[in-house]
């Protein structure tokens, strides 16, 4: 934290964005522009995006990004689709973004159903909210004119869900060094913020062997005994409750049939924590008990290493945390008691976890609306008065770049 971030009075800051007329006219836009956000929300929903195919989507996005004078806009290796808004200092940027990706595979019905006032679709708050607030946040910058003190850099990410692994927000931070602070919005009503990154280790582990018929080749090991022993060593780790971490063997697979030896069988690992070095130290023990499970399946059937295990990652989110006083955490609470709710900080793994983990201030905010059933079929959303959302995202994303001549970055330095 350099000297003007220990010093700012963050309340004061947020009261005094709040007397600034540019700043009222981008407020009172977001909240006129509800309905339209939310027809624009149901639209982009109703393109499919599962996992590794958020393309046409990106398209879209891409589209509506060039129509709203985003200068720029390209869709980079990886997939993501970026945009900028200039401000006066471009040596650092503020990342805005959101996702593209959904946990639904291809050809789930996605098309969004209005009842009493709720859209219900897969996808419609996770992240269609998120999306959505991006836009209506360009439209209500672009309608006030605020000029930012540092570049707003508008992100629509791929691979945020699942086995997407935050492919999308890894390959910005590899191919950037300009980010001075990021955020992403995801589902939820506006007091809901993440700070801290929940990290996780994801395996595939499958065991080997011979395999054989449970009579005849009776004295084999077998791949499923095997399985069995990890499992039965890992569930009885026992791991810290401060930093929370947490481990779980989610799937499992194998054997041929009931009167067989198993010749293959598989599990899926994921440990998880707040802090890398627990996620590291679980990790540790987890495959000293795999490794181990292995030579007791060996040595008790004593007809030579027949079994192996083949280890394999399939998921490394980063872990991280920022403490109470940091910038951003100050702002995002201030914003948030101005609108007179305390905030609930509350610990996930977003897209913000490659930004905190490499000690860069930030954050994921809710995008507002209430909201349920994210991950499943019945996933529903409530556009009233969702532009709290966006007016929260707003304040947070205008004290992090500032606005120029007019308000300081909570996060840079002063502009020379």
């Amino acid at each position: 934290m350099d000297g003007q971030s220990k010093s700012l009075n963050y309340d004061q800051v947020i009261s005094d964005l709040l007397t600034l007329p540019t700043v009222n006219e981008a407020m009172n836009f977001l909240a006129a522009d509800n309905e339209a956000t939310t027809a624009e929300q149901i639209e982009l929903t109703s393109i499919p995006a599962p996992p590794f195919k958020e393309a046409k989507k990106g398209v879209w996005i891409a589209g509506r990004f060039q129509a709203l004078g985003l200068k720029d806009v390209h869709t980079d290796a990886e997939g993501n689709v970026l945009g900028f808004i200039p401000g006066t200092a471009d040596e650092k940027k503020i990342v805005i973004s959101a996702h593209l990706d959904t946990v639904f595979p291809e050809g789930t019905k996605v098309d969004p159903v209005i009842k009493d006032g709720i859209v219900y679709a897969p996808g419609i708050s996770d992240d269609g909210r998120g999306l959505a607030v991006l836009l209506t946040l360009i439209r209500a910058i672009q309608a006030s004119e605020i000029k930012p003190l540092h570049t707003l850099l508008f992100v629509a990410t791929v691979g945020e869900e699942g086995l997407g692994d935050l492919r999308g927000v890894k390959a910005l931070f590899r191919e950037r060094e300009d980010i001075g602070g990021f955020l992403s919005v995801e589902p939820g009503t506006p007091e809901r913020v993440t700070a801290t990154a929940v990290g996780s280790h994801r395996y595939k582990i499958t065991f080997k062997g011979p395999g054989g018929h449970s009579f005849g080749q009776f004295g084999l090991p077998s791949a499923i005994h095997a399985l069995g022993r990890a499992i039965a060593a890992i569930s009885d780790l026992t791991v810290p409750s401060d930093p929370v971490t947490t481990f779980t063997v989610g799937t499992i697979s194998g054997g041929t049939s009931i009167n067989s030896i198993a010749q293959e069988a598989s599990m899926g690992l994921d440990m998880r924590s707040v802090s890398q070095e627990a996620l590291s130290e679980l990790e540790d023990k987890a495959m000293q008990y795999i490794h181990q499970a292995v030579k007791d399946e060996n040595a008790r059937w004593n007809n030579g290493d027949l079994i192996e295990a083949f280890i394999e990652q399939v998921g490394d989110r980063p872990a991280g945390a920022q403490p109470a006083d940091a910038p951003a955490v100050q702002a995002a609470t201030a914003v948030i008691r101005a609108f007179h709710l305390e905030p609930v900080f509350k610990p996930m793994s977003t897209d913000s976890n490659v930004a905190i983990n490499l000690g860069i201030p930030a954050l994921t905010l809710s995008g507002g609306g209430e909201c349920g059933g994210e991950h499943t079929l019945e996933e529903f959303y409530n556009p009233e008065k969702a532009y709290l959302g966006a007016q929260t995202v707003l304040l947070i994303m205008l004290a992090f770049s500032g606005i120029s001549n007019q308000s300081p970055s909570v996060l840079l330095p002063p502009v020379q």
